[in-house]
């Protein structure tokens, strides 16, 4: 609001003196914020109308989001079209979307091994532990992550003692963001899932079907692919798997 202009008084000329009439100073018009402020108890000012209305209305909060999202890139974000999508995407999709990059660059860095942690999961350190002892601490583990929708997969091929290791030195390790996962939406641990040549040999051999295999062998005709075995452990099929179903408030399977 612009600041308002005060009038400097000249000096008077000296005149002769007259008598003094006491006349009232006209009162100051007050400004827009004046009046809102002093608005009594119970009434809606301006500004929060507008407010209410930015509320309502889809369009304001979606450009609100992205100019978050905008600052929390440091004006790197870039944005891209998908072919696949329809051209106008329903407002709620796309307020969603842009809430869920806000929350997730807000949201601070952890790992699973804290957040276990966090839970009131102990998590000793692979030598420490007996074999039954590890095993009930691996599933305990297991069990827990499926309750923070984290699930691991791929893991017949190592004995409870290298899966547990494998875990406590290095996936449980990785970090993610802290912030809470949808009803219908999990994070997975892929044992296997760097893609590395031993990741891949290893699921050539133990875990590929024969249309992977085939495919595999048309897509990279030169690289050996090493016969089939049946994994030395029956873990997998017991393993908490995430119910990609309709979203509910339960947990997951």
């Amino acid at each position: 609001m612009a600041k308002p202009k005060v009038a400097r008084r000249k000096a008077a000329k000296p005149k002769a003196a007259k008598p003094k009439v006491v006349a009232r100073k006209a009162a100051k018009p007050k400004d827009e914020d004046d009046r809102e402020k002093k608005t009594p108890r119970g009434k809606k000012t301006r500004k929060a109308k507008k407010t209410s209305e930015a509320k309502k209305d889809p369009e304001a909060r979606i450009e609100a989001l992205k100019r978050r999202a905008e600052e929390l890139s440091g004006g790197q974000m870039e944005v891209g079209s998908l072919d696949d999508y329809p051209s106008e995407v329903p407002e709620e999709v796309e307020e969603g979307f842009w809430k869920h990059i806000v929350d997730y660059e807000e949201a601070p860095w952890t790992t699973n091994f804290q957040q276990l942690e966090n839970a009131g999961v102990s998590l000793p350190p692979p030598d420490s532990l007996k074999d039954e002892e590890l095993t009930a601490k691996l599933w305990e583990i297991i069990q827990k992550l499926a309750l923070l929708h984290v699930f691991i997969s791929q893991t017949d091929h190592l004995s409870d003692r290298e899966l547990y290791t494998h875990l406590w030195t290095e996936s449980l390790r990785e970090e993610t963001k802290a912030m809470p996962m949808a009803a219908n939406s999990a994070y997975h641990i892929e044992l296997l899932g760097s893609y590395s040549e031993e990741d891949m040999r290893l699921f050539l051999k133990y875990y590929a079907d024969d249309d992977f295999r085939r495919q595999w062998h048309k897509d990279w005709p030169k690289d050996p692919i090493p016969r089939h075995e049946d994994p030395p452990y029956d873990r997998d099929r017991l393993l908490p798997k995430m119910d990609y179903g309709e979203p509910t408030d339960g947990e997951p399977n």
